[in-house]
């Protein structure tokens, strides 16, 4: 996540709280989502299943929620390996028709999430990123 000097720095650029997005691919990555939100010093919204957008508040969700949604600066965040793709639905994998379709799935969970920022995207990893990055960076390169 950029730094609060970073997020400063898209401000005076004119974009607003609620032109910014950050999102995870599951719930169980959004509190990493909210505190780097609240170390920028951001006020955000957490989408629910209504996926609202509040006006001068950034938006903190996950990638499921995210679709059809665009903001002038998003952060993907947490793509780090076993959480793309997600380690739960593999193991739950019965074939190799069947894993291919997790790849697929989660490839474009991925990519859809990297789409929904107009100007400015960042996406984040811990530890060992997600081998989909490479995918990402083999894309835009393309």
């Amino acid at each position: 996540m950029q730094s609060r000097s970073g997020w400063s720095n898209l401000i005076k650029e004119g974009i607003k709280p609620h032109e910014i997005g950050v999102f995870v691919r599951s719930a169980a990555e959004l509190d990493r989502a909210r505190q780097a939100v609240e170390k920028a010093g951001l006020v955000y919204k957490v989408l629910d299943e209504h996926v609202e957008t509040t006006h001068g508040y950034a938006s903190v969700g996950t990638m499921h929620l995210a679709k059809g949604l665009e903001f002038r600066a998003v952060a993907v965040m947490a793509c780090d390996d076993e959480v793309i793709p997600l380690q739960e639905r593999i193991e739950t994998v019965a074939d190799d028709a069947d894993l291919e379709e997790v790849y697929n799935t989660e490839r474009h969970l991925l990519y859809v999430a990297c789409t929904l920022a107009r100007d400015h995207l960042l996406v984040t990893s811990a530890d060992r990123p997600s081998e989909f990055l490479d995918d990402l960076i083999h894309t835009a390169d393309a």
